[in-house]
C-alpha cells in the first residue's frame, strides 16, 4: 500500500501547476487574504539583477543586486545567478515563495519565458527548472505586469480599478489591470505598447518593424536625438558636448535630464518632444482601454513634470473626443525601481497560499482515503513496515538454522571415513 510520502510526492507536480494556472482568475480577491509571510520578489533586466525580500505592506526588508550575465550566456547561467541570490536570502529570512519579474514574454500560463532580448531565453521552462533547485513555489511573470501590481497595490495606482502602466526605459513595456486583475492576453503576451506603430515607415525598431512608439518616446529615443545633434556638431549641444569632453557615445539619459533640470535649452526641448509623443501613444491606449488611470514608470520617468508635463498637453490635445469625455488620470509611479521586484514578491504570495492550500486539501484527501481503507495511514504504514522488517529478519534467522542442520559434522585429525 502507498504511504502519504509517496502519496505527496506522485501529485505535488501536477498540483502545483494546477494551483499555478488558476492564480490569474482569482487575484483581486485572493491578495486581501494571502498569507502576511516574508517573499522574495526578483527583477531581471538587461543590465541587473534585483532581488529583495518583501513582506505583506510592500515593505522592502532587504535588497541585493548582481549584473546581468550576458546575452550569450546559456540559461543555466542566469538560473544560477538566480538561486544564488535566493539563497543568500533565505540564509537570513524565511521564504515562502519566489516572484520572478523578466523582462521578456511569458507564457499565459507563466511558466515558460517565450523570448527574451536581452537574454538567451527563447521558449525557457523557468518556473519549472528554479522550483527543481528550490524549496518553494516559484511565480514568473512579465516585469512589466509586476510594476503595475506593485503600483496597484502600494504605489500611485492605489484604488484604481482600471490602470495601465507605461514603463519607459531602454523600450517602452505596459501592463493593464482591470478590476484588480492583470490582463495578460490569451497567450500571455499583452502590454506590448512599445511597438504600436506610430509613423508608418519610421524609425527601425530592433523588433523588425518601422515606426514604433519607443522608437520616440523612451530611453533609447531621448539618447539617439541627442547624440545626433552632438555629432553634428550644432550649436544648441555646447553644453553637453563640452561635459563628455566631446565623446558622444558617454552622452546617458540620466545626463540628459540632469542638464534639463540645470535649464540646457536643448535638453528641455528633448524631454518636451518625447513627453508629447508619449501624450500621442496614451491618448490612443485611451481610445482603446479607457482606463481611469495610467501611471508612468522606468528609468525615463525620472524627468517628472519635465516630460509628464508635455505628456498631459499631448494626450489632451489628441484624446478622441477631447471635451466631451471625462479623462484618465496620469500619474508617475511611486516605487521607483524596485516596482518590479515588489509587485513579483507580492504576486507570488498569492501562490504560497493556494500552494499551502492545496497542500492542506491533499493532506484532508489522503486522510479521508486513510479512513476508508483505500491507502494505509501513516501509522498503519509504519507498523506494516516494521512487521514485514521483523519477517524478513525471522527468515533470514530460519533459512540460516536450516542451512547449519545440513551441514555435514567436522571430522577430527584422526579420523577416517
Amino acid at each position: 500500500m502507498s504511504t502519504y510520502r509517496d502519496f505527496t510526492l506522485t501529485h505535488r507536480g501536477s498540483a502545483r501547476g494546477t494551483v499555478l494556472r488558476t492564480i490569474g482568475t482569482r487575484e483581486r480577491r485572493s491578495h486581501l487574504t494571502a498569507p502576511r509571510v516574508p517573499t522574495v520578489g526578483i527583477d531581471i533586466g538587461g543590465t541587473k539583477v534585483m532581488a529583495g525580500v518583501v513582506d505583506a505592506d510592500g515593505v522592502i526588508l532587504e535588497k541585493i543586486r548582481t549584473e546581468t550575465p550576458d546575452k550569450s550566456k546559456s540559461p543555466k547561467v542566469v538560473e544560477d545567478t538566480i538561486v544564488e541570490l535566493v539563497l543568500d536570502l533565505s540564509d537570513r529570512h524565511d521564504v515562502h515563495a519566489v516572484g520572478i519579474g523578466a523582462a521578456g514574454w511569458v507564457d499565459a500560463d507563466r511558466s515558460r519565458v517565450l523570448f527574451a532580448p536581452h537574454l538567451a531565453w527563447r521558449d525557457e521552462p523557468l518556473r519549472d527548472a528554479l522550483q527543481s533547485r528550490l524549496a518553494v513555489p516559484v511565480m514568473v511573470d512579465n516585469d512589466a505586469n509586476t510594476a503595475a501590481w506593485a503600483e496597484w497595490r502600494f504605489g500611485a495606482g492605489r484604488g484604481e480599478d482600471h490602470l495601465v502602466m507605461i514603463t519607459l526605459g531602454t523600450g517602452i513595456g505596459g501592463a493593464i489591470l482591470e478590476g484588480g486583475q492583470v490582463k495578460r492576453g490569451r497567450f500571455g503576451v499583452a502590454g506590448e505598447f512599445g511597438h504600436m506603430q506610430v509613423v508608418p515607415g519610421g524609425h527601425r525598431c530592433p523588433c523588425g518593424n518601422r515606426g514604433c512608439w519607443e522608437q520616440y518616446s523612451s530611453g533609447n529615443a531621448l539618447v539617439r536625438e541627442a547624440r545626433e545633434l552632438a555629432a553634428a556638431d550644432s550649436p544648441v549641444a555646447h553644453e553637453i558636448i563640452a561635459r563628455v569632453g566631446g565623446n558622444v557615445s558617454e552622452i546617458t539619459g540620466p545626463l540628459i535630464t540632469e542638464l534639463a533640470r540645470e535649464g540646457d535649452a536643448m535638453c528641455v526641448e528633448l524631454l518636451e518632444d518625447i513627453g508629447q509623443w508619449l501624450g500621442v501613444g496614451i491618448a490612443n491606449l485611451a481610445a482603446a482601454l479607457d482606463p481611469s488611470c495610467f501611471v508612468i514608470g522606468g528609468g525615463v520617468s525620472a524627468a517628472d513634470d519635465l516630460l509628464i508635463g508635455p505628456a498631459r498637453d499631448a494626450f489632451r490635445r489628441h484624446l478622441t473626443g477631447r471635451g466631451y469625455r471625462p479623462e484618465a488620470r496620469i500619474a508617475k509611479a511611486q516605487l521607483g525601481p524596485e516596482a518590479g521586484m515588489v509587485g513579483a514578491a507580492d504576486l507570488a504570495r498569492l501562490v504560497a497560499r493556494r500552494f499551502r492550500r492545496a497542500t492542506r486539501r491533499r493532506v484532508e484527501r489522503y486522510e479521508r482515503y486513510a479512513q476508508w481503507g483505500l491507502i494505509d495511514s501513516p501509522a498503519t504504514a509504519e507498523r506494516k513496515a516494521a512487521d514485514l522488517k521483523a519477517a524478513e529478519l525471522k527468515a533470514a534467522d530460519l533459512k540460516a538454522a536450516e542451512a547449519a542442520d545440513t551441514k555435514p559434522a567436522d571430522l577430527g585429525d584422526g579420523d577416517t571415513q
